[in-house]
């Protein structure tokens, strides 16, 4: 058999393989010869048909079925070999002059393949990586909150100033229908505030959320508004009360911190103010890794310049997956995926290039630390390494855990690659002002 590649530019080729009798008819004759004694033709007894009436009758059959086994085996043998970074797996072209009567048969398989590039992580750009501190607003709110919710509920009969206010929002119109809990404190304009003082169970208020909030993002928890529409919306909506409560506030004393953080672990309100900065800033510099690996992907899918087989792939979307796909919805597809494809090819060359692997050890205390995490959050701070490594081993024991850890450590060496090395401005900014950085605002 004779095997090669035709290149029609960088990304895409044509893989040629010629079959000539000799690959094939050895296996051909062998089946043609178990056929004979089961082979069954009329005039002829079962046993005694003769050899040509039989490779007449099934010979063509086989013949099919043996080249097609040859062909597919020969082509994986070819890739495993040639070691082609392949994007999808070979598409068969049809020939529409193809025939099976012919001695010598003709395959051609198309791929798309990989490009070659290389990734710039020393690039100039305008990319910031915030410190988000957590200010003496944010952590003095924080310690009210913590008072208020360890607080006693009063029941009322009616709303004041101070009351926490239990209802649903409804506007059918956009669909907004949301049972929430709110102070009057988290309204904008203390007109609206006062719309509600001396209100009853019952009573339906009706308000307008356009400027409700000092932050129209709160829309999104308050109502269940999506971020595309909380912008500029401009609906009345009804908040009918369902209950009415008031709270002593809790003391802050020895009881209520040893409850929140543990016996002895805070003594003052010093300590507690101390100890919400703490969490607080180390829950921001998650946010903040965050923000920075997508925009550094999104530099680097604009700005890492490389060719994909886009025509190879919208075909091969078509015939991959349990539900096939018409062209109109390849191309769709293909639109959806086509930035995730490049960052993932983006990533791989990142990781090559600074010669960096995930390796099974790299996983595994990936792994260790995410069961250990896990099982905190339950309580179970005593957890031995032999449990948790015996809960380890049956994670990675299942393939698509794996798949899935994978990416997820590959994601945290991406982090750190580009803490390292791509030339981030550093600016230290408030929780507020970091939430309008990321909404674009």
């Amino acid at each position: 058999m004779d095997i090669k590649r035709v290149a029609t530019d960088a990304v895409n080729e044509t893989i040629v393989m010629t079959v000539v009798p000799m690959d094939y008819k050895g296996q051909v004759q062998k089946r043609i010869n178990e056929k004979m004694p089961l082979a069954t033709v009329k005039g002829f007894r079962k046993g005694a048909v003769p050899k040509d009436l039989v490779e007449k009758q099934y010979g063509k059959g086989i013949k099919i079925e043996e080249v097609n086994k040859v062909v597919d085996l020969a082509l994986t043998r070819y890739l495993q070999s040639e070691r082609l970074n392949l994007l999808g797996s070979p598409l068969p072209k049809i020939n529409a002059d193809f025939n099976w009567d012919n001695d010598e048969l003709v395959f051609e398989y198309e791929i798309g393949l990989a490009p070659d590039f290389e990734v710039n992580l020393d690039a100039k750009n305008d990319i910031v990586k915030y410190v988000v501190t957590a200010d003496a607003k944010l952590i003095d709110e924080q310690v009210a909150r913590i008072q208020k919710q360890f607080g006693t509920a009063i029941p009322q009969d009616i709303v004041t100033e101070t009351s926490d206010v239990t209802g649903t929002f409804v506007n059918e119109e956009k669909g907004i229908n949301n049972t929430t809990t709110i102070s009057l404190s988290v309204f904008k304009d203390k007109k609206t505030a006062a719309k509600f003082v001396g209100r009853k169970v019952g009573d339906v208020v009706t308000v307008n959320t356009k400027g409700l909030f000092n932050d129209d993002h709160e829309l999104m928890d308050v109502m269940k508004v999506s971020h595309d529409d909380v912008h500029g919306l401009e609906v009345d909506v009804d908040f009918t009360i369902e209950s009415i409560n008031g709270t002593e506030l809790a003391e802050l004393n020895q009881q209520l911190f040893d409850r929140l953080f543990g016996e002895g672990n805070v003594a003052t309100l010093d300590d507690l103010k101390a100890k919400i900065k703490e969490d607080a800033e180390a829950q921001f510099a998650q946010q903040a890794d965050q923000k920075l690996m997508a925009d550094v992907t999104n530099f680097l899918i604009d700005n890492t310049k490389f060719d994909l087989p886009a025509e190879f792939l919208k075909k091969w979307l078509q015939t991959v997956g349990e539900k096939k796909l018409s062209p109109a919805e390849a191309e769709v597809e293909y639109a959806r995926s086509e930035k995730g494809l490049r960052f993932q090819l983006i990533e791989g060359k990142a990781l090559a290039q600074s010669n960096i692997q995930i390796n099974f050890e790299d996983l595994k205390a990936f792994t260790m630390n995410s069961v250990r995490q896990q099982m905190a959050q339950f309580g179970r701070m005593d957890a031995t390494d032999e449990e948790v490594e015996g809960i380890v081993a049956r994670v990675l024991s299942n393939q698509e855990e794996v798949r899935r850890l994978s990416e997820q450590v590959a994601s945290e060496k991406m982090l750190q690659l580009f803490k390292e090395r791509v030339n981030a401005k550093t600016k230290e900014v408030s929780y507020q002002e970091f939430i309008a950085a990321s909404y674009g605002e």
